[in-house]
């Protein structure tokens, strides 16, 4: 089931979204961080009309999550500019994900800066296929991947690689971005010298184009641990367009259990 059936599938109420999350988008015990995250945006957007652009976003991944998940959505705050909504996840009456989104509209400013750094990576036309998870229930086989890096660059804790969703037709541009935007590994796994189990404990993403737009689906995401101790890590998270416009920046905490 994709992602644009679920959302289609789940059940609208008074501040609520009740969704059903099939196996096939699993990562171990708990669904996959970006879909989750994606439909409690999802329940955000439907909760309120005429909503200015998303901007940024703060997510804490409280719990593990499975099968019927319910969003409860609240409207923190609604001024001239902005409008705060926090929206939680929960499955078997656990909260399992606490999102706060920030809605903004563009502000006239005297102030135009943009890092203008883009990766000298392969076109996504040209990039290798990375290889599917052998695991038909793993979240990955609902995306497609292709390689940013050179292959010498495999243990170093940088991952940059093309993704895109095999289905996002009808998706909202914001929640399809929510979807991409955690869909590397964790940048530290590839100082693993065995496998070992990780979580994903907080996510910050700042959004920096109010209608961001891609190429054939597919957006450039990279993540790169800046530091790994005590069994913790903390990574940059960057995604580009198929022009290499950056159109997200982010922060995410990771628990590491090896």
């Amino acid at each position: 089931m994709s992602l644009p059936q679920i959302l289609a599938d789940a059940r609208a109420g008074d501040g609520e979204l009740t969704a059903q999350i099939p196996d096939t988008w699993m990562q171990g015990r708990t669904a996959y961080g970006g879909l989750t995250a994606a439909i409690a945006l999802e329940a955000a957007l439907r909760s309120q009309p005429d909503l200015p652009p998303l901007r940024s976003t703060q997510i804490a991944f409280v719990g593990p999550l499975s099968g019927e998940v319910t969003v409860k959505t609240e409207l923190l705050r609604r001024g001239r500019t902005a409008a705060f909504i926090e929206a939680n996840v929960y499955g078997d009456g656990k909260l399992g994900l606490k999102a706060l989104f920030v809605f903004m509209i563009g502000l006239e400013s005297s102030i135009d800066y943009a890092e203008t750094t883009r990766p000298e990576v392969p076109d996504y036309a040209e990039a290798a296929p990375a290889r599917a998870n052998p695991d038909p229930k793993f979240f990955t086989n609902n995306l497609v991947y292709r390689h940013g890096l050179p292959i010498e660059h495999r243990h170093t804790p940088d991952f940059l690689r093309w993704v895109r969703l095999k289905e996002r037709d009808g998706l909202h541009p914001m929640v399809e971005l929510m979807a991409i935007g955690d869909a590397l590994p964790p940048a530290a796994m590839a100082l693993f010298e065995k496998p070992g189990p990780i979580s994903s404990m907080t996510w910050q993403i700042n959004l920096l184009n109010a209608e961001p737009a891609t190429t054939d689906g597919w957006w450039l995401s990279r993540s790169t641990a800046d530091l790994a101790r005590h069994g913790s890590s903390s990574q940059i998270m960057q995604v580009w367009n198929a022009d290499r416009d950056l159109v997200i920046t982010g922060m995410q905490s990771v628990a590491i259990f090896v």
